[in-house]
């Protein structure tokens, strides 16, 4: 049997300007919630490579440049795009639901 999955509201779409991201702390989790062209996805917030905070990186297209040692990762997947990162960046469903952004877990 399939287990039920919790909804978390994060924030307001109004909150994450277009091509940015915004570092939300709820819960036990402290996130990255990204807008990219309209479209949100919600990261782990802390690099997996060092104290670099991905809510405060440089946005290229679906990228994330870490602020700390200037590793990337993919924002949709979490993937490793360039080193010395090594380790991909948790990420989370989205849920908008209106007009809030929601991870489920």
């Amino acid at each position: 049997m399939a287990e039920a999955r919790t909804k978390i509201r994060l924030c307001s779409t109004d909150d994450v300007d277009f091509d940015s991201a915004i570092r939300v702390e709820t819960e036990d989790l402290v996130l990255a919630v990204f807008n990219i062209d309209g479209v949100f996805f919600v990261t782990d917030d802390e690099c997996t490579h060092g104290p670099g905070s991905l809510s405060e990186g440089y946005i290229d297209g679906h990228t994330v440049e870490c602020d700390f040692h200037n590793g990337a990762f993919d924002i949709r997947t979490g993937a490793v795009v360039t080193p010395p990162c090594m380790v991909p960046v948790k990420t989370y469903k989205v849920v908008v639901e209106d007009g809030a952004v929601l991870i489920e877990t």
